[in-house]
């Protein structure tokens, strides 16, 4: 069988062709337009969708990415999109045929007909050549007589590439009116990841994007504009938050705004033209001391180590010359401190200007901690005050300010403690008393002076000396040293001595501080035992004052035990009852005090060693009656009184009571009388011994004027006393003072004599009497005194001289007579020794040697205070 033979293959007439070839071209053409035009419109609406956005508000980086994403994807996905549908989907002639059918149904059959026609494959049986030729030659005719350019798809190029104009137009208007903000929105559209700033036409100066606050307290923020703000709004509006805006003009420009206090944080946003600007606040308490230090170092006198102390009084005391550093210890880490200028703080006592120069400067910062350099203080106090801001910009609260006090350094104290202002004492006597020593900042050394001064004419020098009990250690501020002081043990004589306690401080060159004076009396036995029998004479007073008042409540007792015991419980004699037992406890304590004092008279008396024993036994005597007065019969006397006043008593109980009470006062005025018998007794002995001691005494006084002469009687003798220096002419004048005095006292004794005489008839003071009134001494001693008033010097001496004698000879013959006295006393008839006797003069004895030893211990203190006086290193003293 043989194989058909196939037909040649007709290609479609050449006029149609090149018809849907012209048809592709232009459809190409036209949707390759598109595509750009797609793309560019997807750019520009992108780019000026930011450049807009941007000028209400800053488009934030996902929006720009979005929107370039959108822009660029017309290019991208769109573009691609439209040229595989419209080019590369519409190249082959049936396609081309198709999408003519979609406009000419008809026509594009047939041409789709045609076209498969010429590729339709078959034997020439079946296919007729000619026929297939005819067929595209009658579509060919027909498809000439149409316009395929109508067949095309919507055309939009035209409108698209309109709108790319349009927006190329308005872009370029953008670019040319605003060529920053054009320029900033292209480089935020092109890169919108970038951390480009929006541009706007209104521009602030390095606005605050964070501020912290005053907590609760209102706020002011300041809002500057650029030099290269294009736009000036004449107000701006700022909101906290959710709270009402608040508006702020522009004022040389500023925009102040000024928000209400906050506590808790928040955002403020600004509106100002087409700036948006946005600030976080943070509402924290002002940044605030939470210590105050401060490192004085003293001058360097003082030997004191600087150092700190705590400053949260904001009161700093410092002495003059003193270096201060003030550190402040703060709540937060500052950004800055200053302090100053300081002001001086005057009073209305000062006369002076204050050289206190000023301070100011800032201050040192080191994490929390701030500190001033160091500050000298001179002689006027001052203010520094202080200001301050955190590393937030937040300032301290106004007005903090620490106070400066110079001080000067006072001068030391000085007290005497334990003794009394005047005192009165034995040569071998001891003193214990306590020096305080006081200085505000430290003392350097203590101690006693005394300064002697004779109380008559004398060849002897006045006692002059002193000792020094400590020195004080670094910053001792108080010294309290005991001392011990003994006439005997430094060698001092009877005389008047001036005792003072000094302080020495570290102040350059200002020497020491005395305290107040203490007079101390040292005398001789003869002045002493005048003393106690001065003192003696006021305590037998006073017994015997007591005596009359016991007395008188004893009669006023009486006629409380006439009633009877009814009448003794009733009111008014119960007040009675009441008011006696409280004057018989007065009475008591009267007793009591004088029995001390009659006590240490006893002491001072048995020191003396002078006074005869027999007068020592009477004082005794009285004394023990004195005490069991005070202790027994006179408390009895109290409590019988007290327990007829018991509201439980029964009448016979308070009759009992009350004569019980006036049998036992009878007893006591019974013994106050007999005591006043044994001191009164005591008492003529003890006169008629001070006679001794008196003559003794004013002999000693004639004797001191012959000293006191004969160690000047080289330049004395033989002239005038206007020739005489002043020295000597002092030594006259003094010596006849001293005679004076003398001749004065020789006119009391012979008076007491004569009234001595006349009390107790004793014939050897009726003889002393006498003898002194034949001698006529009163004459004698005047004659002394004048004779030194006109320089006869030599014959004063002499007249000095002899009756010294006289005056020692009948103080022996009174002397003699009291001991003989004495003596006939102490033994009676010749009979044995009364036991009584004998017991207390062992008593006596025993008194002495403790005197004797406490005596020893004293002078062994004072010893002990010179060897350490000794071996101490000496202090320069500056005696004023």
């Amino acid at each position: 069988m043989s194989t058909p033979l196939l037909p040649p293959k007709i290609a479609i007439p050449e006029s149609l062709r090149l018809q849907l070839a012209d048809f592709r071209r232009h459809l190409w053409r036209v949707k390759i337009m598109e595509a750009l035009e797609a793309g560019m419109i997807g750019l520009l609406v992108s780019f000026l969708l930011v450049y807009g956005l941007d000028r209400i508000l800053p488009t934030p980086s996902w929006a720009r990415l979005l929107i370039l994403i959108a822009g660029v994807s017309l290019f991208g996905v769109f573009a691609p999109y439209w040229l595989h549908r419209w080019v590369w989907g519409q190249r082959r002639e049936n396609q081309l045929a198709r999408l003519i059918a979609m406009r000419y149904p008809g026509l594009g059959d047939r041409l789709l007909g045609v076209i498969e026609l010429q590729d339709q494959e078959g034997n020439a049986d079946t296919l007729s050549p000619r026929l297939r030729e005819a067929a595209m030659q009658a579509v060919a005719v027909e498809t000439g007589y149409r316009k395929l350019d109508q067949a095309l798809p919507v055309q939009r190029h035209r409108r698209w590439a309109l709108a790319v104009l349009l927006l190329a137009t308005i872009s370029a208007i953008a670019f040319t009116l605003t060529p920053r903000a054009g320029l900033n929105a292209l480089e935020r559209w092109l890169m919108p990841l970038s951390k480009t700033e929006r541009y706007t036409f209104t521009k602030l100066e390095n606005p605050p994007t964070y501020q912290a606050v005053a907590f609760g307290e209102a706020f002011d923020v300041e809002l500057r504009l650029s030099p290269e703000s294009e736009q000036r709004p004449d107000s701006a509006s700022g909101r906290y938050g959710t709270q009402p805006a608040m508006a702020a003009a522009l004022q040389k420009k500023l925009y102040q705004f000024t928000f209400p206090g906050q506590q808790e944080p928040g955002t403020v946003v600004f509106r100002i033209g087409d700036l948006r600007h946005e600030m976080r606040v943070e509402p924290v308490q002002r940044p605030t001391t939470e210590n105050v230090n401060a490192t004085i170092t003293p001058p360097a006198y003082l030997k004191i180590p600087e150092r700190t102390i705590d400053l949260n009084t904001g009161v700093l005391t410092a002495v003059e010359g003193s270096k201060v550093r003030i550190e402040l210890a703060m709540s937060r880490t500052l950004s800055i401190g200053t302090f100053g200028p300081t002001r001086q703080i005057t009073t209305e006592e000062d006369t002076e200007v204050p050289n206190q120069k000023s301070f100011d400067g800032t201050l040192e910062l080191s994490g929390n901690f701030a500190k001033t350099p160091s500050l000298d203080i001179s002689d006027s106090s001052f203010e520094v005050p202080f200001s301050w801001k955190d590393k937030l910009g937040l300032a301290g609260e106004p007005g903090f300010r620490i106070r400066v006090d110079a001080m000067k350094d006072a001068a030391p104290s000085s007290y005497l403690q334990g003794i009394d202002r005047q005192k009165v004492l034995l040569p071998e006597e001891t003193v214990d008393f306590e020096v305080l020593a006081e200085d505000d900042f430290g003392v350097k050394a203590s101690g006693i002076e005394w300064v002697g001064q004779f109380t008559r004419p004398t060849d002897e020098a006045p006692a002059n000396g002193e000792l020094v009990l400590g020195e004080g250690a670094s910053e001792e501020r108080r010294m309290l040293k005991p001392a011990a002081f003994s006439p005997a043990a430094f060698g001092i004589t009877p005389q008047k001595l001036t005792l003072r306690a000094w302080t020495e401080d570290h102040f350059p060159e200002r020497g020491r501080i005395y305290s107040e004076p203490v007079i101390l009396y040292v005398l001789t036995r003869d002045e002493h035992a005048q003393m106690l029998k001065s003192r003696f004479d006021r305590q037998i007073t006073e017994l015997e004052d007591l005596a009359r008042r016991e007395l008188n409540l004893l009669e006023e007792n009486e006629k409380l035990e006439k009633l009877d015991g009814e009448n003794l419980q009733k009111e008014e004699a119960a007040k009675n009852l009441e008011a006696q037992a409280q004057e018989e406890a007065e009475t008591q304590r009267r007793m009591d005090d004088l029995t001390e004092r009659m006590e240490q008279l006893m002491k001072d008396a048995t020191r003396n060693g002078d006074i005869d024993k027999k007068t020592l036994q009477k004082i005794a005597e009285s004394l023990k009656s004195m005490q069991e007065l005070s202790e027994q019969d006179v408390p009895k006397v109290q409590q019988k009184l007290d327990d007829a006043q018991e509201a439980s008593n029964t009448p016979e109980k308070s009759e009992k009571d009350v004569y019980e009470a006036v049998e036992q006062q009878k007893k006591a005025v019974e013994k106050m009388q007999e005591a006043i018998a044994k001191a009164n007794e005591a008492n003529r002995r003890f006169e008629a011994g001070t006679f001794v001691n008196r003559l003794k005494k004013a002999a000693s006084e004639q004797s001191a004027i012959v000293g006191s002469l004969k160690e000047a009687f080289e330049r004395m003798l033989g002239e005038k006393k206007t020739k005489l220096t002043p020295s000597d002419v002092r030594r006259l004048n003094d010596n006849s003072r001293q005679q004076s005095d003398t001749a004065s006292d020789v006119r009391w004794i012979q008076e007491d004599l004569a009234h001595y005489y006349t009390r107790t008839k004793t014939d050897t003071f009726k003889l002393i009497l006498d003898e002194m009134r034949e001698s006529q001494i009163d004459i004698g001693l005047e004659d002394i005194r004048t004779a030194l008033a006109t320089n006869y010097s030599y014959g004063a001496a002499k007249q000095s001289t002899k009756w010294a004698a006289k005056l020692n000879e009948w103080a022996k013959k009174l002397e003699g007579e009291k001991e003989e006295d004495g003596a006939g006393n102490s033994k009676g008839d010749g009979s044995s020794p009364n036991p009584e006797d004998e017991d207390f003069e062992f008593m006596l004895r025993v008194m002495k040697m403790i005197q004797q030893e406490q005596d020893l211990r004293g002078r062994t203190r004072v010893l002990e205070q010179l060897r350490r006086d000794a071996s101490s290193p000496k202090i320069n003293p500056a005696k004023p």
